[in-house]
């Protein structure tokens, strides 16, 4: 049963005492507060609230907690707040692993909680050709590319961004990743997010400052446990929902087996670093630099009791190359070369510059020196030799806090 005050209808919510009503009567809008948000943000000032409620926001709702608590945290803000839903991979393949429906459902339901409205829109025809495809040409170059850059660049801050600001009007748009923004237009700048451990700066790194100014990163403020929380307060459906973590727009399923669905396997030899033959790979586009479970060639006679490691791939012969032993030289190198460059203010670094570089998700950074070859390729030489350094994946710059922008690894030095 619905209840009203003065005739505005009041949404559901628990009896949890962290969970209060407040009916905002500046802006005529019914929102639930969630206490662990007010311990955690700043009360806006009554000028900084009527300046928010003139600027609309699309927030894009994956049916995932980040989302959602990102949509909410804007309407405590006083922003005009609308969701958008992304259908970006069609299921007509494994629909065990592809969970759209379920995501729009949740999606739906916390839309329907905070009293915003869900728009829905399906850039899968975009996603096939603008980010799957270029996914499978790198895997048959025998390169291991990360389709969630990508996927960010051409998705989620291009064709979204497109249709919110020209179709559904916005100002904004806003997103869950963990990450923050340090001024506006053309002196936007991307700071890693508040949260260490869920930064998510490395995926962004393509973003110019333009885009980077016209996007919300609302829960890039506060720590994983904190937007828990806070959608638990609310008692939100997605609050104890897990986080996804298979490709971008596909979702989780047995990797192997999907991309063999679209790359016909190549199996070949896998080669020691002295020459020998030891075994049989079932597709360089299965493995990795710096790979150690998985090759199938454990427990060998005569090759001591240290485990294989995947030290390259000879594309043009078709062989894994492997050493024994995590601190095997051919391992680690001194630097790497990076193509494709993307500097987040698109000025190009053109003089030697001392900062930091990731060359993988979650890696603590590593000090370093870009040495610009050109414009559009840069050396970068490590302080200390870095291991399983990948080509095809992404080199992504730092000074402090600050996303410079980053590149494709090209090759080791």
């Amino acid at each position: 049963m619905q209840n009203k005050i003065n005739g505005k209808i009041i949404l559901p919510f628990s009896n949890s005492m962290t969970n209060v009503l407040r009916l905002n009567r500046s802006y005529g809008r019914t929102m639930l507060i969630s206490n662990t948000y007010n311990q955690h943000f700043p009360q806006l000032t009554q000028e900084q609230l009527a300046s928010n409620a003139t600027k609309k926001v699309i927030c894009g709702m994956s049916g995932g907690v980040d989302s959602s608590v990102s949509a909410f945290i804007l309407q405590q803000q006083g922003y005009q707040v609308e969701g958008l839903f992304m259908k970006n991979w069609e299921e007509d393949d494994d629909t065990d692993y592809c969970t759209a429906a379920a995501d729009l459902a949740d999606a739906q339901a916390v839309c329907d909680k905070l009293g915003i409205k869900l728009h829905k829109i399906n850039f899968a025809a975009e996603y096939w050709d603008n980010v799957f495809e270029h996914f499978l040409t790198e895997y048959k170059a025998g390169r291991t590319p990360n389709p969630d850059i990508l996927c960010n660049k051409e998705i989620k801050f291009k064709a979204f961004l497109e249709y919110a600001a020209e179709d559904l009007g916005a100002d904004y748009i806003a997103t869950g990743h963990y990450v923050r923004r340090a001024g506006d237009n053309e002196n936007a700048k991307l700071l890693r997010g508040l949260d260490a451990n869920k930064d998510q700066s490395y995926f962004l790194y393509t973003l110019s400052h333009k885009q980077v100014g016209q996007s919300l990163f609302p829960v890039g403020e506060i720590e994983k446990p904190i937007v828990r929380a806070i959608a638990e307060d609310l008692g939100l459906i997605t609050a104890k929902k897990k986080d996804s973590t298979g490709i971008c727009f596909i979702g989780e399923r047995k990797f192997k087996d999907f991309l063999a669905r679209y790359l016909p396997a190549q199996p070949g030899d896998i080669r020691t670093v002295d020459g020998e033959i030891i075994g049989r790979h079932d597709g360089l586009m299965y493995h990795t630099l710096g790979q150690r479970k998985g090759l199938g060639i454990g427990g060998l006679k005569n090759t001591g009791d240290e485990a294989w490691y995947v030290v390259d791939k000879d594309v043009e012969n078709n062989e894994l190359i492997v050493a024994q032993g995590h601190d095997h030289p051919r391992l680690f190198s001194k630097g790497l070369i990076a193509g494709q460059l993307h500097w987040v203010d698109r000025e190009p670094i053109r003089e030697s510059l001392r900062c930091t570089v990731k060359t993988r998700y979650r890696q603590q950074d590593i000090p370093c020196v870009i040495e610009p070859i050109d414009d559009e390729i840069i050396r970068v030489i490590f302080d200390e030799p870095q291991s399983a350094v990948t080509p095809g994946q992404s080199a992504v710059f730092y000074l402090g806090e600050v996303c410079l922008g980053g590149g494709i690894i090209a090759e080791r030095v």
